[in-house]
Formats: structure tokens, C-alpha cells, sequence
């Protein structure tokens, strides 16, 4: 336990280096179009990766939470409102879990 210190100064050198070293070792603006690209869907993926395990992990049961999942997937690509998705992602989950207490009864 007496070297919680070094751990915590570690990580946040490591952290610190991640973030401060592309600013210091790239100078010019980028021209590559595969690398921009790159770097512009980096924020999108880290979400989506952090995101979606947790969604089919929420409900406990797969069944609703894919459900709550296609009801949100549905609503987004319909350019609907953040409340509204949130909702129809509840809704979605409230009304496959209803479903699934009615066919297994």
C-alpha cells in the first residue's frame, strides 16, 4: 500500500504523455484525408466501444435491452430529439419485458 503514490504519479505521467506528445511532436497541420479521418472518428468509436456493451448488459435480460437498443437505433436514425430517444429506448425495453413476463407465464 506505500507505493499508491508512485502508482497515482505514474498514471498520471502516462496520461499526461499521451495527450501532451502529439501536440509536441506534430507541428504541422495534417494533409493526409485517411489520417483526418482517422483522428475525427477516434472520439465516435471510443463512445460507441465504451457505450454498447453496457447497453446489452443493462436490463439483464438480452431480449429487452436489444429491443430498448432497436427502438433507440430507430428513433436516432429518424433525427429524433435526445429526449426522445432516451424515451423510446425505455419504452422499448418496458414493453419487451412486458411481452417476455406475458409468453413465459
Amino acid at each position: 500500500m506505500h507505493n499508491i503514490y508512485l502508482y497515482i504519479l505514474l498514471m498520471a505521467a502516462v496520461t499526461y504523455l499521451i495527450r501532451a506528445l502529439p501536440l509536441t511532436l506534430i507541428r504541422r497541420e495534417l494533409t493526409n484525408p485517411f489520417l483526418k479521418s482517422f483522428i475525427y472518428y477516434v472520439p465516435y468509436t471510443t463512445l460507441a466501444a465504451m457505450t454498447f456493451p453496457a447497453i446489452l448488459f443493462s436490463t439483464g435480460e438480452l431480449v429487452t435491452a436489444a429491443a430498448g437498443f432497436a427502438a433507440a437505433v430507430v428513433l436516432a436514425y429518424r433525427n429524433r430529439s435526445l429526449m426522445t430517444v432516451a424515451a423510446g429506448a425505455v419504452c422499448g425495453v418496458l414493453a419487451a419485458d412486458l411481452l417476455l413476463r406475458f409468453l413465459v407465464r
